[in-house]
């Protein structure tokens, strides 16, 4: 046998273990993340508002304190960028989940607003906030820790994994919540029952921090770790990045920026449209996800494979022009209440998503530099959210409340996937790109001062 075959299986052991790793967080957060985003609609709305407000005004107000931790992500991709730059992808891995792990558990043991008032939905911002710094922290580092892993024609595959994360954090709240529903009545899962799904936080928090502990950082980081003590580059502020790779910051932030309101449509608003518009009951809304997520979860990494065999640029450009088209179809097949008509017009959104979503964290590494990618990255990533899918439901709940239809709210997704366009057709093709070249043209360019900008 070879000598290639003999390492082959244990780099490609190393590699699973790191996607492990990786997606065990994301999992973990995201079924954090997105167990808020379903609770607004269903729980928050009634739990921590006055009784007085109207139903979607309640639910904008609950999508209000959602928001919060679209506004706090940002912060986190910064402060961990920062620090996951200057000292390694992991260990800022293990002390988001932690920070998140504990914020969601303290959500499920606050009082109502029957109780407090408003310091009800005041410490439920707090805790949101700490949430969402959190999660903005985790993406980063989780997807960076595969990418830098991967071998070069197979990133777009392994890198998606982490984004199969998502989906799957998402299938884990649905369950949970599902189960609660369908065991108690609606008082007692009002009153402490969706309780349980946010305690139930601590289990898999404490899972996903010790497979965290059984992985290293890739080797091309220690590398450019140590090549920035040999050549004092110690700078990685956020100022830098903006500075050296405006081009790569901005592209990143346009390739987001459709991507991220498509899926708070399809994922959050399709809650409170089937619930208040259609009027379907909880358990049927909660199954129609439930199918949506497992399609989408598997969906993602195939996306992966299809941006590492045509190119990133071609994989997106196809999910944004798709994306601009379904609200003008899906809301309507939501309203015949059919239940395999309206799994298919989730599900059908979730499988567009995958076509803008899972090439993202290959086209963002290859992007910037090892030395400042996790800054770069969780920039263009975390920033976006904020006019994105933080105001993504508060927006689509209010042009309901306005103009009674569907169709505003699909002229503003089409509206926001013609810039996802747009940067696709600006973005450069990096499919195939060995990181170490980004890596030497930064090295060249500060022995030579540091003036040049990567446009």
């Amino acid at each position: 046998m070879s000598q290639p075959e003999r390492t082959a299986q244990p780099i490609a052991t190393n590699l699973r273990r790191v996607v492990a790793a990786s997606m065990a967080g994301t999992v973990v957060e995201w079924y954090e993340f997105f167990l808020y985003g379903t609770a607004a609609t269903l729980v928050f709305s009634k739990v921590f508002f006055s009784a007085t407000t109207s139903e979607l005004n309640a639910i904008f107000l609950a999508f209000a304190t959602y928001a919060v931790g679209f506004i706090a992500r940002p912060l986190g991709g910064i402060v961990f960028g920062h620090f996951g730059d200057k000292f390694g992808r992991k260990k800022l891995l293990q002390l988001s989940l932690l920070l998140v792990g504990a914020a969601t558990f303290l959500m499920g043991c606050l009082p109502t607003f029957a109780q407090i008032g408003y310091w009800a939905p005041g410490l439920l911002v707090l805790l949101r906030f700490i949430q969402g710094f959190a999660v903005g922290g985790e993406w980063g580092g989780a997807v960076l820790l595969v990418a830098e892993h991967s071998p070069i024609k197979e990133r777009g595959f392994w890198a998606s994994w982490p984004q199969a994360g998502v989906p799957a954090g998402n299938l884990l709240a649905t369950v949970v919540l599902l189960v609660l529903t369908g065991t108690l009545s609606e008082a007692s899962f009002l009153s402490w029952g969706w309780r349980v799904a946010f305690w139930l936080s601590a289990v898999v928090v404490v899972i996903g921090y010790y497979i965290r502990t059984k992985v290293t950082d890739a080797p091309i980081f220690v590398a450019a770790q140590q090549e920035a003590e040999k050549v004092k580059a110690t700078s990685f502020s956020v100022v830098e990045v903006i500075k050296r790779y405006p081009r790569g910051v901005f592209t990143a932030m346009g390739l987001r920026f459709g991507e991220n309101i498509m899926y708070y449509l399809v994922v959050t608003f399709s809650i409170t449209y089937l619930k208040v518009q259609v009027g379907a009951d909880t358990s049927s809304i909660l199954w129609y996800l439930l199918v949506a997520h497992a399609v989408h979860f598997a969906v993602v990494p195939l996306v992966g494979r299809l941006s590492d065999t045509y190119g990133r640029r071609p994989v997106s450009f196809v999910g944004a022009v798709l994306g601009a088209t379904w609200g003008f179809f899906a809301f309507p097949m939501m309203n015949s209440g059919n239940y395999v008509v309206v799994t298919a017009a989730v599900t059908i959104g979730l499988m567009i998503h995958a076509l803008m979503y899972a090439p993202q964290p290959a086209i963002m590494a290859e992007m910037f530099p090892t030395r400042m990618r996790y800054s770069g990255v969780s920039l263009g990533y975390q920033v976006t959210s904020i006019v994105a899918g933080s105001l993504a439901p508060l927006i689509a709940v209010k042009l309901l409340d306005i103009y009674g239809s569907s169709v505003p709210i699909a002229i503003y997704l089409a509206i926001a996937c013609l810039v996802t366009l747009v940067a696709v057709i600006f973005a450069r093709e990096t499919k195939g790109l060995d990181l170490k070249s980004l890596d030497i043209a930064d090295a060249e360019d500060i022995a030579r001062g540091g003036s040049k900008a990567f446009a």
